[in-house]
């Protein structure tokens, strides 16, 4: 529609929803639609005339670099999207001086999400809005981009989510069927519903990137890491979709763990034509396994303890990264310690059995940080009449239990039962901007601003409370439905009597809150 092509940052738009030009993998989206019934919709699709021009195609991302492959986006030269380089210190230096120097490739193949259900959507336009339903990962994130690509103005876009089952990345962006169920929709004026098959749902969504990770590593005699220096290749399909974060946030996540004192990282995200790879936790698999298991190689070739090697590189708490963040809290050291003594560890290391595997595993994961305008979350409560809760936030669930754990913030707070609460979340119409279902902020953002709205509604309702029982607000304690006196138990009155006190004075018991980052 209109052109507009989708990437997630500006320099990376190239997705045209519906391509006009070539198709660039099995399963991409070229027409669609509309008819009231199943049947109808196939009959239609069988009228619909594509003449195909076979092009050469490359579908290993090695291959794909090198001089004279088929070119998949005329502007990507050697159709490497994105390349990220860090260097810092003096690697080959420091690697020359290692006592242990270990070169391994790992590999990683491609993967389907696999949610419990396909993907849904139903778009609705009436009098100039657009109403959509569908899994997403960050509603307002959803309505942004499809007001870009609809050319409406965005308080015109309407996204709710609905329930669905998981996520792992691969509803964090706006999809070809959320464009097509909306014009037509925009076309008819009537409510337009896509559904996908399983098979459509693993070919024409987002996938996993396929990784080639080169590990190198310099240890001295006791186990110090001296250098690392990485190669990684990571296969992103056919699109950019979100490529600088699948390049670099491998390499981020895992500084964040050990130390490096010289490190070069070249992590290169190339198009082959495949199925446009997507978001996913820490995008690590090869590299962040691959670097993990070559630890415990090296340490037994060095003959020491891998918990040992893990502790002495661990970072801690202020110490700066290689790139120059300051680790502002971390518990490296606790978790080795403590996962080491639950599953006997050590001496399972040392009795190694044929056949079966055995190795420790460690990555560190950063909250709460900077997303531009998305970053922060906000909350709105309100008490009814009947000390009952309404809650209203943009905070997403997709099974992690997101919503639930936003019920027991405001109930912890509020002093009333989890049933006395109602949540409103995930509706761009109601709810504020909210980071959504990724990137580590559900807890530490959103039910953040949850708990800053109801610690200010509490204040509201402690004061009244204070004045009526006759103590002061620092006596006042909220539990079970009830405001009372923490020195004299006996002193006590309904909270639903404080709200209503608050409703004749005109003041009733609204608050806000929000966290930013």
């Amino acid at each position: 529609a209109y052109g507009i092509q989708w990437g997630v940052f500006r320099y990376t738009q190239d997705h045209a929803m519906l391509p006009t030009d070539k198709v660039r993998y099995i399963g991409e989206d070229i027409a669609a639609v509309a008819a009231a019934d199943e049947e109808t919709a196939i009959e239609a699709l069988s009228y619909i005339k594509v003449d195909y021009e076979p092009l050469p195609a490359v579908f290993d991302p090695v291959e794909s670099m090198r001089e004279g492959a088929p070119q998949i986006h005329n502007q990507y030269k050697n159709n490497i999207n994105i390349h990220v380089h860090i260097d810092v210190g003096e690697v080959d230096k420091a690697m020359g001086k290692a006592f242990l120097v270990r070169e391994d490739t790992f590999r990683a193949a491609g993967e389907a999400y696999a949610m419990m259900e396909p993907y849904a959507v139903v778009a609705s336009y009436n009098n100039g809005f657009l109403d959509l339903w569908m899994p997403n990962a960050g509603p307002h994130v959803r309505a942004k981009a499809l007001s870009n690509l609809l050319k409406m103005r965005l308080n015109k876009v309407r996204v709710r989510h609905i329930t669905s089952g998981g996520a792992f990345g691969g509803r964090s962006e706006v999809s070809p069927g959320d464009l097509v169920a909306s014009l037509l929709s925009i076309k008819t004026g009537r409510p337009v519903k896509l559904v996908l098959s399983r098979e459509e749902n693993a070919t024409s969504t987002r996938q996993i990137h396929d990784m080639i990770a080169t590990v190198k590593t310099g240890m001295n005699k006791n186990g110090t890491i001296m250098a690392k220096d990485f190669r990684v290749i990571y296969d992103g399909g056919a699109y950019s979709s979100t490529g600088p974060i699948a390049a670099s946030v491998p390499f981020y996540v895992y500084e964040e763990c050990y130390r490096f004192p010289n490190v070069r990282y070249n992590g290169y995200r190339v198009f082959t034509n495949k199925g446009i790879r997507g978001m996913y936790g820490c995008h690590g698999r090869a590299f962040l396994a691959g670097n993990e298991a070559q630890m415990d190689i090296m340490a037994k070739e060095l003959g020491l303890d891998p918990m040992e090697i893990r502790l002495k590189n661990g970072l801690k708490s202020g110490e700066i990264t290689a790139t120059k963040s300051k680790i502002t809290s971390c518990g490296l050291k606790e978790s080795i310690e403590s996962a080491s003594a639950k599953t006997n560890f050590r001496k399972r290391w040392a009795k190694r059995q044929r056949h079966k595997g055995i190795g420790m595993g460690c990555v560190a994961i950063m909250c709460g940080f900077p997303m531009g305008f998305r970053s922060g979350s906000s909350c709105y409560v309100k008490i009814n009449d009947d000390a009952q809760v309404t809650l209203v936030t943009g905070l997403v669930d997709n099974g992690q239990g997101n919503e639930s754990m936003a019920v027991q913030v405001a109930s912890e707070v509020l002093g009333v039962p989890m049933e006395d609460i109602n949540l409103v979340n995930a509706d761009t119409e109601v709810t504020n901007l909210d980071p959504g279902a990724d990137s580590q902020a559900a807890a530490f953002v959103g039910a953040n601003a949850v708990k800053v709205a109801c610690e200010n509604a509490r204040k509201r309702i402690v004061a009244i409370a204070a004045e009526k029982l006759g103590v002061k607000e620092a006596d006042i304690g909220l539990k079970d439905r009830m405001a009372f006196s923490i020195k004299k138990p006996d002193k006590k009155m309904p909270i639903s009597w404080v709200v209503r006190e608050a409703f004749f004075r005109g003041e009733p018991i609204v608050a806000t809150g929000s966290l930013f980052p």
